[in-house]
């Protein structure tokens, strides 16, 4: 690691998020803390962002993602490597193959469970041999969701003396776009989803990223269109629920049951009060619904591929990155029913914007901040980073975590 020229590659540089994050990158590590280069399978691509940025001394790296030779070569020169490059499932499995056996770390920004688990029991070896830390889930999902509970876990502990045994996590709000790069993750979920009714399962499981043996039973809240009294409003499931909770409860089974043995997660979005909140939530839910079911019938995804969704590629503007933001609250209580809460707020759009301040200080505190005597494998954001991603992201990514009165 000592000889590698980079501390971080940008790969997937002209992807619609990997241009935001050469960006942030460019403007965050000017100073030279961070040594980093930009990657990709189109040199002239690499270079037309490169001159619209103005970048000066960042290295421009080409590597396809099915080039196992130019993968390698690019593995061996950098400390951690930065993927942008989904759908996961499709493009993904062999740069985290050459990362777990050449000892790279790695993280990225996938939200689909059923890749992570395959990585998981694939990798999982290769990489505690060689030391290489994957980190998945460094976006939007999961990195609120994971440092929040985190967040107010290690408070409870300090407080209480025992940690929360049931966290509700609430969007209070949320402003931005899809991309087409997520809708295409989705796409292709839902596709292998609907030929494999083992898969089916999986993805109805609250644990398939926990670790086998992980001793896990208790049944995880369903969260159903409800009046919420803690919060004091209705509230409706939460389409990034079903990656955030799962990173949540691996975080818990990695950390020796940190948050119990019995602990209990939910996420939900909150729609507002009286008839019009109940009237919100339907609606949200039935919309998820039918996005999903259209989803799984092939003639109606191509006419939504085709006339509806964005393409890859493309995502919200500059501006609406700009005007986004995320809210979220975390309402904890104990099994002594002590009660505690945090909130955790985001000042750019969340899926890109802040995502991309998140990936980018999440590869950044990989490669400086963590001690070299962490293990390899493959990791959460809360259990390999923790409390110092978080001074990072409060420090530079627009982030803030603050206990509730």
């Amino acid at each position: 690691m000592a000889e590698n020229k980079f501390d971080i590659i940008v790969y997937g540089a002209t992807s619609f998020v990997g241009q935001i994050i050469t960006r942030y990158m460019h403007e965050q590590f000017a100073d030279g803390s961070i040594v980093w280069a930009i990657a990709g399978r189109s040199r002239s691509k690499l270079q037309q962002l490169s001159d619209t940025i103005g970048l000066s001394g960042v290295e421009l790296i080409v590597a396809d993602a099915a080039d196992e030779n130019a993968l390698v070569q690019m593995c061996a020169r950098t400390k951690v490597v930065m993927s942008t490059v989904g759908p996961y499932a499709l493009y993904g499995d062999l740069l985290v193959k050459l990362c777990a056996t050449t000892g790279t770390h790695y993280c990225d920004l996938t939200g689909e469970p059923q890749w992570i688990r395959k990585m998981q029991s694939r990798h999982a070896a290769d990489a505690k041999a060689s030391g290489a830390r994957i980190v998945h889930c460094c976006g939007f999902d999961s990195i609120p969701s994971d440092l929040g509970v985190h967040f107010l876990q290690r408070h409870a502990l300090e407080r209480f003396g025992q940690p929360c045994d049931r966290i509700n996590m609430r969007v209070v709000s949320i402003k931005g776009g899809a991309s087409g790069g997520t809708i295409a993750s989705m796409i292709n979920m839902v596709k292998e989803a609907v030929g494999d009714a083992d898969l089916r399962r999986e993805l109805k499981d609250p644990y398939s990223l926990c670790p086998p043996g992980h001793g896990f039973s208790i049944t995880q809240p369903d969260v159903k269109i409800a009046y919420d009294d803690v919060y004091g409003g209705w509230v409706a499931p939460f389409v990034m629920a079903g990656i955030n909770t799962r990173v949540v409860h691996r975080s818990n089974a990695l950390s020796n049951k940190r948050y119990g043995a019995a602990f209990q997660y939910e996420e939900a979005v909150v729609t507002g009060q009286g008839a019009k909140g109940k009237r919100m939530a339907r609606t949200a839910t039935w919309g998820v619904n039918a996005l999903m079911v259209g989803l799984a019938v092939p003639p109606v995804r191509w006419l939504l591929e085709t006339m509806v969704l964005p393409k890859p590629g493309e995502g919200p503007s500059e501006q609406a990155q700009l005007e986004g933001g995320f809210d979220l609250v975390f309402l904890g209580s104990t099994a002594k029913g002590d009660t505690i809460g945090c909130r955790v707020t985001g000042d750019r759009d969340p899926g890109y914007g802040s995502t991309a301040k998140m990936l980018s200080q999440a590869a950044a505190c990989l490669a400086k901040d963590v001690p070299a005597e962490v293990a390899g494998g493959f990791w959460t954001p809360a259990t390999i980073m923790g409390d110092r991603l978080i001074e990072r992201l409060q420090a530079h990514a627009g982030l803030t975590f603050e206990l509730l009165p």
